[in-house]
C-alpha cells in the first residue's frame, strides 16, 4: 500500500534526486517524454536541504521504496534556483490575487507506480499538510508535457496564464484552497 508523508531525512532527499535525474529530458527518449512526461529543473542536494528547512516536501513510499515526490517551494526559496526567477517575477506581477501561496516545486512519480493514483495522493498530502499555512499552490507546466497538464487539471489546478519563453510554452496553474475562486 502506498503511503504519503513529509520528508524526514537526507537519505530521502538523495532518493528524490535519483528519481529526478532519471526523469530529466536528457535521460529520456523522445517517446518516453511524449508518453510519460518529464521534469524540467534539476536540484542539488544543498538546494533540497535548504528547501526542506523552510518546508518539508512530500514523498510517497511503498515497501520502503520511493514511489514519488512533490517538492514544496515557499516563495522564500526563490533565490535558491535562479532559473525560476522569471516565474517568481511573473507571480509578483499578479499582486495579491494569489493570496498566501507556495510554489509546487516539482512532482514526479516513479515508472512502476504510474497510473496507480500516486500523483493524486501526493497532492492530497500537500493540501493536508499545507492548507493551514497557504491558500493555494502554484506551479508551471510545459504545455507539451501533456500527461502532467492533464493530471494537474484533474486534481483541481486551473490555468491562470500561458506564456512562451526561450525554452518552451508554459501554463501557470493554481490550485485554490481558499474558497474565493
Amino acid at each position: 500500500m502506498v503511503e504519503t508523508r513529509l520528508v524526514e531525512g537526507e537519505d530521502e532527499l538523495r532518493q528524490i534526486l535519483e528519481l529526478q535525474r532519471a526523469n530529466l529530458p536528457r535521460s529520456l527518449s523522445a517517446e518516453e517524454i511524449a508518453a510519460q512526461g518529464f521534469v524540467t529543473v534539476e536540484h542539488s542536494l544543498d538546494v533540497l536541504r535548504r528547501m526542506h528547512a523552510l518546508a518539508p516536501s512530500v514523498i510517497a513510499t511503498e515497501g520502503g521504496q520511493l514511489a514519488g515526490y512533490a517538492l514544496v517551494m515557499p516563495i522564500e526559496c526563490r533565490e535558491l534556483l535562479p532559473i525560476l526567477e522569471p516565474m517568481f517575477r511573473r507571480l509578483d506581477g499578479m499582486g495579491g490575487v494569489l493570496g498566501r501561496y507556495y510554489v509546487m516545486g516539482q512532482i514526479c512519480v516513479a515508472p512502476a507506480w504510474r497510473g496507480r493514483g500516486v500523483f493524486d495522493l501526493l497532492y492530497a498530502a500537500h493540501r493536508r499538510h499545507l492548507a493551514g499555512r497557504f491558500d493555494s499552490s502554484i506551479t508551471e507546466v510545459a504545455t507539451r508535457n501533456v500527461r502532467s497538464m492533464r493530471a494537474h487539471l484533474r486534481v483541481g489546478f486551473a490555468v491562470i496564464e500561458r506564456y512562451r519563453d526561450a525554452t518552451d510554452e508554459w501554463a501557470v496553474l493554481r490550485w485554490d484552497w481558499s474558497g474565493r475562486s
